[in-house]
């Protein structure tokens, strides 16, 4: 368990936790902002980390609604100018400079591939300007992305609570803390066992075979794989005769024998592959507070690409009704566990979903015990249109009752993207009419703005009334943004 000194902290949240989820509220309150991702992953995408820090740029504006709100956003890098200006443009009334001067973005100027969290926590000068930026720590925390050690260090330098769990709390995020929850809660989920490593793979396999003989293949998985990438497929038939050519890998940049390191290093899971006439991969959104109360923030569908289609790349809003309202009931359950565990903050829940005569099935896959690639677009959506979404009726409505979707990703990329700055993308959006329109409340929220040039990859949320819309209006930017790349 973490320290005294951090129980103590967050023993503080849960008096001044309303204060953070009333918008308008006219108490004083403060939020350190620190995007840091703490956990490993494949080394294309290092170059687009300082852009993911950005991603919770929008989500500031709701916080600034209040006048008496202030937002320390840390980063990497130094945030464009222009970028913090297309912000702050989305919300006119928001676009002052009384407003502004309650947003201070505090850069480490520091491009180092090391979590951000510990690149501030290696400057106590930085550490004392953001003390002092807060002033009272009565009425101040940290948001993060993830919890880790780095975090717990964080909250204590800076003397605030942090919105986040112990880190010995991580487990139930894991692939094999995810099954238990599962199993104990009463959650649907695919038939499977945990393994230690490589050596237990042939008799869990058997065992797996025995307990699901319909089933066709296996999914392998790391205990702390991200986004997909720590997955694998399992041939059945072609594991009992040579077990690493049945493997194939989600990760292209691993090799099997690294993958098989990495499991005897972490342990893992192996389960039946979900197959059915239609698949789907939903997800749900939970919000855990100081308070214990567990709500259910959204719905999505996730799009999911990659060699096997294991690989998060973005979502729609709101989950297909036929089965969003059922998926919410489950995560419930789990929800509530994880606050009878003491956890706070936001998780995820994935689910694999097939029809099979007319009827979804969901099965709970994993648990995401951080913020994650739906996190953010909720948040724009939220940002902007000032709604809430209705688990029941599967139904997201803003404060005028009108209802909304969104088509999201992290994943608009293309190599020719590189020749383009972050003007040129805000120039051609703004110059074709395809961004925020505040008075029909629909149109298109970028993000990762800045990843652009270095990686040739921007991140967007597309808003419409229905999905259709919001669909046609992220393919009109691809195609806008694929039509001035080819022309410079």
């Amino acid at each position: 368990m973490a320290d005294s000194s951090f129980a103590q902290l967050q023993a503080t949240f849960r008096d001044f936790w309303p204060t953070v989820t009333l918008r308008s509220i006219d108490v004083e309150r403060t939020v350190v902002v620190v995007h840091s991702i703490s956990f490993d992953v494949p080394d294309q995408l290092i170059p687009v980390f300082p852009a993911y820090e950005e991603r919770f740029l929008c989500m500031v504006l709701s916080l600034l609604r209040a006048p008496q709100s202030r937002v320390i956003y840390v980063t990497s890098q130094p945030i464009h100018q222009r970028v913090l200006d297309y912000y702050f443009g989305l919300v006119p009334e928001l676009d002052t400079p009384e407003a502004r001067t309650r947003f201070v973005a505090v850069s480490l100027v520091d491009g180092r591939n090391e979590p951000l969290s510990r690149k501030l926590l290696a400057r106590p000068g930085a550490i004392r300007r953001i003390k002092e930026l807060v002033g009272n720590p009565e009425f101040a925390m940290i948001l993060p992305f993830c919890m880790t050690a780095d975090e717990v260090a964080l909250a204590e330098a800076l003397a605030i609570p942090i919105y986040g769990s112990d880190p010995d709390l991580n487990w139930l995020g894991s692939k094999t803390g995810s099954r238990r929850v599962f199993a104990e809660e009463d959650v649907p989920h695919p038939v499977g066992l945990d393994v230690a490593g490589a050596a237990d793979l042939p008799a869990a396999l058997e065992e797996l075979r025995a307990r699901s003989p319909r089933a066709r293949g296996a999914v392998l998985k790391l205990d702390k794989g991200v986004s997909g990438l720590g997955n694998a497929l399992l041939d059945l038939e072609r594991a009992g005769r040579d077990l690493n050519s049945a493997i194939e890998l989600e990760d292209e940049e691993l090799s099997v024998e690294q993958y098989l390191a990495a499991l005897d290093d972490e342990g893992g899971i192996v389960e039946e592959r979900i197959d059915g006439e239609v698949f789907r991969s939903p997800s749900v959104q939970l919000r855990m507070s100081p308070a214990g109360q567990v709500d259910v923030m959204s719905t999505h569908d996730q799009v999911l690409g990659g060699l096997h289609g294991h690989t998060y790349f973005g979502c729609h809003f709101p989950a297909d009704a036929e089965y969003a309202a059922h998926i919410a009931a489950e995560s419930l359950k789990v929800g509530r566990r994880l606050v009878r565990e003491g956890v706070i903050g936001r998780a995820a829940v994935d689910f694999a979903a097939v029809k099979e005569r007319s009827r979804w099935r969901p099965y709970a896959l994993e648990i995401n015990l951080r913020c994650g690639g739906t996190t953010h677009p909720l948040f724009a959506l939220t940002t902007l249109t000032d709604g809430v979404y209705d688990p029941l009726a599967a139904e997201y409505r803003t404060r005028l009752g009108d209802i909304k979707h969104y088509a999201a990703t992290d994943h608009l990329d293309s190599p020719a993207y590189r020749s383009l700055t972050p003007d040129d993308l805000l120039d051609v959006v703004a110059e074709r009419g395809l961004g925020w329109d505040t008075g029909r409340e629909t149109g298109v929220v970028l993000h990762m703005i800045s990843a652009i040039a270095v990686a040739g990859r921007i991140g967007l949320t597309a808003i419409g009334d229905t999905l259709e819309e919001a669909r046609r209006r992220y393919y009109d930017v691809k195609a806008a943004v694929d039509d001035t790349a080819a022309r410079m």
